[in-house]
């Protein structure tokens, strides 16, 4: 599979976006840059493979897509919240 530069970095936007907002969403969750970004492309890729299987659709287009990845990370952060906060959310 092959990747653009600019896919990417859009790639990379997204995911920068998705993790932070999912870091304001679940407060205190946060992870810095890097792990922000790496939480929004983790939840994108969580929300890719939940929604379909839920009949759940947003339409199409990058805001969409920060909205998916948003929702996937914040489910992504509750689980993580609850596997090393002792179960607390």
């Amino acid at each position: 599979m092959y990747i653009s530069n600019e896919g990417l970095l859009v790639i990379l936007f997204v995911g920068l976006v998705a993790g932070w907002l999912a870091g304001k969403i679940v407060r205190g969750a946060g992870f810095g840059l890097i792990g922000d970004i790496v939480i929004g492309i983790c939840g994108a890729l969580v929300a890719s493979l939940l929604f379909p299987k839920l009949g759940v659709r947003l339409g199409t287009g990058l805001v969409s897509e920060i909205v998916y990845s948003a929702i996937g990370a914040v489910i992504l952060l509750l689980v993580v919240r609850l596997v090393r906060g002792g179960g607390r959310l």
